[in-house]
């Protein structure tokens, strides 16, 4: 039995930096734009009462996801040295 779920068309405005970003990560999961939006949603809503949490952390849920955090690690530890040695 197959499962018919409504999609609605819905136009955001974004920063074209987030836009490109938004691109690569769906490119990279070989997935939609609209896709990752969709699962990011349900993630941050499932099991989540938003109204719980304080507008900062709300305003950073998911802001890591994706992210290579080695990487900003290691920048981060060459900013270190560079600043303090």
């Amino acid at each position: 039995m197959k499962v018919y779920v409504m999609q609605t068309k819905l136009t955001l405005r974004v920063d074209d930096a987030i836009i490109r970003k938004a691109k690569k990560i769906a490119s990279k999961r070989g997935t939609s734009v609209s896709r990752i939006f969709s699962e990011h949603i349900s993630e941050i809503y499932d099991g989540q009462n938003l109204e719980d949490l304080g507008e900062t952390t709300r305003s950073m849920i998911g802001v890591l996801r994706g992210a290579d955090i080695m990487s900003d690690r290691d920048e981060y530890r060459e900013h270190l040295k560079a600043k303090y040695l």
